[in-house]
């Protein structure tokens, strides 16, 4: 690595003499003589930057890039504005860490400050963190910030995504505290269920709207039952859907989660996303990770600031509620830049016409023979069919260039359309899939 450090081999030779050493070797003297590499590791040579480009877009052309997606199930293909990539990709953003230093991390603390911002407005909570990893770790974070010495339980709906629910069984696990999953009925949390399971021990209750299955949970009603239990209601939610759904204050959650990698972030095989976190101002010191806010310098000037983060999470670790101690600041800015080009009409828009273009594919769907709707409920932008060729449509789909839905179970497919999907490429889809089931 020395040859990428910007310092020259007199400037080495005069701070190996300052330090009263003739040579580097000595000050590894202390290293025992069997640790030290004494010839050239056995790795390939550098390349030039023409053949790591080439060798980069051999890689790359091995990937299979489908021109429609219409799978969803937690990564969803939303369109995104030129400028929401351009930004985040200049270097001052692209480079930047931590803002510990206030006066020298302005910008960044700001675009922070703006995100939560935009965040506190789109879900009606009172404030928002600097995000945490995705929004699996949001909602097990949320469960462990409800938590207390008599409330040790966390609930969670079965029909929140199975990957969500594994992440929190692994908090649970690491803080030896107990996770109980609630059965669904008919697609949904089952309200019989909860509130049976609702006992003195449990801290809260994790619900996602809309539910893996695509359907909408009766929020409101199922908050109302945690709270009659005096414990505390976190609803994981899709951001862009809030943008005509009823949003978690109005629902009455304590805690809002959610992904936000639909917000601008694009599919890119798994990440980086981001966790949201947006809670009441009654829980606002138990938020994890950093909260930015705004001030004045001491000439008056608006100025930026982190004003609170948990101390413990850096050095009290075994007294922490969390040990989440970065965030995620170029996905949050990427999001922030996202929600501030698109706009409440522009965000309604894009869910009015996802919600339009689910509808539309499910309907088509389910009028062909061997086809059929897996729950009747009210949904968003995701359903569930059955179909006993299962696998011969996606397998046809797949060959077209087609991505489909996710399998679930046996003979079902969990589909998904944004307002990416064009009537022409879900019309072309329902055309295949009519072909595989006439054979």
């Amino acid at each position: 690595m020395g040859s990428y450090v910007p310092g020259t081999s007199s400037e080495r030779q005069q701070m190996l003499k300052e330090i009263g050493m003739e040579r580097e070797d000595a000050l590894y003297a202390d290293v025992p003589a069997q640790m030290l590499l004494t010839e050239p590791l056995d790795i390939p040579s550098g390349m030039s930057e023409l053949e790591v480009r080439s060798s980069m877009e051999a890689l790359a052309a091995k990937n299979k890039v489908y021109k429609t997606v219409l799978r969803g199930a937690g990564a969803y293909d939303h369109y995104i504005p030129s400028i929401v990539k351009y930004i985040p990709a200049k270097e001052e953003f692209l480079t930047a860490y931590t803002p510990y230093q206030a006066e020298m991390s302005q910008g960044i603390l700001q675009s922070i400050f703006e995100y939560q911002t935009m965040i506190c407005q789109l879900t009606g909570m009172d404030v928002s963190n600097a995000s945490v990893y995705d929004g699996a770790t949001a909602a097990a974070e949320a469960a462990a910030m409800c938590r207390d010495r008599k409330r040790t339980v966390t609930l969670v709906s079965a029909a929140v995504h199975p990957d969500t629910v594994n992440t929190i069984r692994t908090y649970c696990y690491g803080s030896n505290t107990e996770l109980r999953v609630v059965p669904c009925k008919d697609g949904k949390t089952d309200m019989v269920a909860l509130r049976e399971m609702l006992t003195p021990d449990v801290a809260s209750l994790v619900l996602q709207q809309p539910n893996f299955f695509g359907q909408l949970e009766d929020a409101k009603a199922i908050g109302e039952a945690v709270h009659t239990a005096k414990a505390m209601f976190i609803l994981s939610c899709d951001p862009i859907s809030l943008a005509i759904l009823p949003t978690p204050k109005e629902v009455g959650a304590d805690i809002m989660v959610g992904e936000g990698q639909c917000l601008g972030l694009p599919i890119a095989w798994g990440g980086p996303y981001l966790g949201i976190m947006a809670t009441t101002a009654k829980h606002m010191r138990k938020l994890p990770g950093r909260i930015v806010g705004q001030t004045k310098d001491d000439a008056g000037n608006k100025a930026y600031v982190l004003s609170l983060q948990a101390r413990e999470q850096h050095i009290r670790r075994e007294k922490a509620s969390s040990n989440i101690c970065s965030n995620e600041a170029l996905c949050a800015l990427t999001a922030g830049l996202y929600m501030a080009t698109m706009g409440p009409e522009g965000m309604k828009e894009a869910a009015k016409q996802t919600t339009a273009k689910a509808h539309y594919l499910q309907a088509e769907l389910c009028k062909l023979p061997g086809i059929r709707l897996k729950y009747d409920g009210p949904f968003y932008e995701e359903f569930v069919t059955v179909c006993s060729e299962r696998d011969a449509v996606l397998s046809a789909l797949d060959k077209a260039g087609i991505l489909g839905g996710l399998p679930l179970g046996e003979e079902e497919i969990l589909w998904c359309a944004t307002e990416k999907n064009t009537r022409a490429e879900l019309d072309r889809a329902v055309s295949i899939v009519k072909e595989v089931l006439a054979k």
